[in-house]
């Protein structure tokens, strides 16, 4: 007889972004005519950039030739992308790592819920709230105990240090969803905690191309000791266009060391190694030919260029939102603004008003967790166009 994984029925039934359209559709259904600006869920609307394209027609272009075809590539990604990596996002930083520390995969989500299979149930696992859900809901299918960090107004949506020794702890900045970011003497902190209780960071720096201000740390391991405690996911999603392509990549330092069962100290970098051998194929030739193209210099001068136009939506909505008298956070060094509900009002009630109202589709805070309670998302991933009117309708519905 065949038994389920007792641990998937104590996740929430449904997926948050699955119960936000669940309502959007119901009301599409009763309104057929009336036009919904989405400004919810994290999915760009802009086309990929011209480099990116014309390497990928380049990219299909070789399979359709015997002596340039590509099959199964690298799990670990190839080196022509591996090595534009290493040499963009991390030396032009003062920081270097070796070809194998860098590992290629079809999307930091994957790698975020994939990672935990190389580490031990038992392990005590630390999640800032309000949380990206994936971070909660892979841990708890696995069976392990988790610990929320409140977020809130009066630590800067960044968390305060916990006093009890985590195994495992997971920080995400820029914040999805806040929009925080985190000072360099702010992740200091978390480094020096990790370092003294022996704990495991993993650091979702998704959205690291937002940032603006030359005072916030793009990488953890701008941080001191950072390569012995922490491992970094990265993502093409919002940086290029990638939600529908699919890349990212995780990056396990050599240094990094964890304890087994029997005491010892065992390095993690094989070890995630022999888990993509075994459980992943590599990320398509294609798509990380596209990735490859975002370093070229025009590459990089068209993703900036788009990186500015959802930066400008962001603070279309930001300054908007304020002058109509809401509280907001973020939006200046990430693609997300997080605001308060008016009165008190809760987060799914808010969300509703705003869709039923305006036709506005926003993400309701406490899908986040409990400390998301009295707070939305925005996206700043819409056109400026879209943007533009959603302000007007919410001015508009008072």
């Amino acid at each position: 007889m065949a038994y389920i994984n007792d641990n998937f029925t104590k996740i929430q039934h449904r997926y948050l972004f699955a119960d936000v359209a669940k309502r959007v559709a119901a009301y599409k259904e009763q309104n057929p005519d009336v036009e919904i600006i989405r400004l919810g869920i994290g999915d760009v609307t802009q086309p990929l950039v011209p480099a990116v394209i014309e390497a990928m027609h380049r990219a299909v272009d070789d399979c359709a030739k015997a002596e340039t075809f590509h099959g199964y590539g690298p799990e670990q990604g190839y080196k022509f992308l591996i090595d534009k990596i290493i040499e963009h996002d991390y030396k032009l930083r003062g920081i270097n790592f070796d070809s194998d520390e860098v590992f290629i995969s079809d999307g930091a989500k994957s790698d975020l819920g994939n990672i935990g299979d190389i580490l031990s149930v038992n392990n005590l696992v630390g999640v800032t709230d309000p949380v990206y859900p994936v971070y909660v809901d892979t841990n708890t299918m696995a069976g392990r105990q988790i610990r929320y960090i409140p977020c809130n107004e009066q630590n800067g949506f960044m968390g305060d240090i916990p006093n009890e020794k985590l195994d495992v702890m997971y920080l995400c900045f820029p914040n999805n969803p806040t929009g925080a970011v985190i000072t360099r003497e702010g992740l200091q902190r978390w480094v020096d905690y990790a370092l003294s209780h022996n704990t495991l960071l993993m650091y979702d720096s998704a959205y690291e191309a937002y940032i603006t201000d030359p005072e916030i740390p793009h990488s953890i391991y701008e941080i001191p000791g950072a390569k012995e405690c922490a491992i970094e996911f990265r993502s093409f999603s919002k940086t290029a266009g990638f939600t529908g392509v699919r890349c990212g990549y995780t990056v396990i330092p050599k240094e990094l060391k964890i304890k087994s069962s029997d005491g010892s100290f065992a390095a993690l970098n094989p070890v995630w190694n022999r888990r993509q051998c075994t459980k992943f194929n590599g990320a398509s030739y294609i798509s990380q030919r596209g990735a490859e193209a975002v370093y070229s210099p025009e590459g990089q001068r068209q993703i900036k260029e788009v990186i500015k136009y959802y930066l400008d939506n962001a603070k279309i909505i930001r300054s908007s939102l304020q002058k109509f008298g809401f509280k907001t956070f973020g939006g200046e060094n990430a693609p997300y603004i997080w605001v308060k509900t008016p009165g008190n009002e809760d987060s799914w009630s808010f969300f509703d008003r705003l869709l039923h109202h305006a036709q506005v589709v926003t993400t309701p805070g406490a899908g986040f967790g409990t400390s998301g309670e009295g707070y939305i998302r925005i996206t700043a991933f819409g056109s400026h166009q879209n943007s533009e009117e959603a302000m007007r309708r919410i001015e508009k519905m008072g």
